[in-house]
């Protein structure tokens, strides 16, 4: 016994917050068969976040929001150990991404220093069949959180990197407006990023990528199959391609105007 427990790794699962009373409890709940401990780092909430994570056991703290990357760092920095296994409010892992952590714990996996996780959304009610690999367990003595304005994650360049198997469920859908007004705000961070990075803006992405992106998610991903969400959804991808670039295009040209024109009248 006291060889096993030696061996066994620890994970400090940390969460970021503010006012996700209805939905914090899910994803704290479905942690604590292998969290050896849970951080919650709040924003400001106005709502009972705070009151329901300390009632669950979970270590609260208060952060002004600092932005996306910084506030998953913070919530390392408070973290006892030095395995982070990071979700948001509006996910959960499933029974068998469960299993996987509680193995690879006792040392049933490879020895890489981040794992991939997979994770697939929902929308409009619709579960859907394809998903995305998600870096989530992270060493932070190796790592951290890289510092950018959206889609952030562990820095992976010359790390050794494995997935585990199971699934982390993203309850995101709230409604079609919330999804639009979401869109709205990443994509002005991704213009954001774009000009920092010296990017230019192309007529010839403007026209091209929403198109591709809609035939990404709906034909190659098979949204088609999904009904009127898998259109919708594939839709609002190529509008979000559509808002990169043209709020790529509106920001440099405020650079070398020094102004946004206004509408007449």
């Amino acid at each position: 016994m006291d060889r096993i427990e030696s061996d066994t790794k620890k994970i400090s699962v940390t969460i970021i917050a503010q006012n996700e009373q209805s939905r914090i409890r899910k994803a704290i709940e479905s942690c604590k068969g292998f969290a050896d401990e849970i951080v919650v780092v709040d924003g400001g909430s106005t709502d009972a976040t705070r009151e329901i994570a300390e009632s669950l056991g979970c270590k609260v703290y208060l952060n002004p929001w600092p932005g996306y990357a910084e506030q998953r760092n913070f919530a390392a920095t408070h973290a006892e150990h030095d395995w982070i296994f990071f979700i948001d409010t509006d996910e959960f892992v499933d029974s068998e991404l469960n299993g996987s952590l509680l193995n690879w714990k006792k040392g049933a996996a490879s020895e890489a220093d981040v794992y991939n996780v997979y994770r697939i959304g929902n929308f409009m009610g619709i579960w859907l069949s394809r998903g995305e690999y998600l870096t989530r367990l992270y060493n932070k003595r190796k790592t951290k959180i890289r510092v950018t304005p959206v889609h952030e994650g562990p820095e992976t360049e010359g790390l050794k990197v494995d997935s585990l198997p199971g699934v982390l469920w993203h309850d995101g859908y709230r409604s079609i407006a919330d999804h639009v007004n979401r869109f709205n705000r990443y994509t002005e961070l991704e213009a954001e990023k774009a000009v920092s990075s010296n990017k230019n803006f192309s007529l010839l992405r403007l026209l091209t990528r929403p198109i591709l992106r809609f035939g990404q998610k709906y034909v190659l991903q098979g949204l088609f199959r999904k009904g009127l969400a898998g259109l919708t959804i594939a839709m609002l991808w190529a509008y979000y391609e559509y808002l990169c670039q043209i709020k790529l295009y509106e920001l440099i040209r405020v650079q070398k105007t020094g102004h946004v024109e206004q509408k007449a009248g």
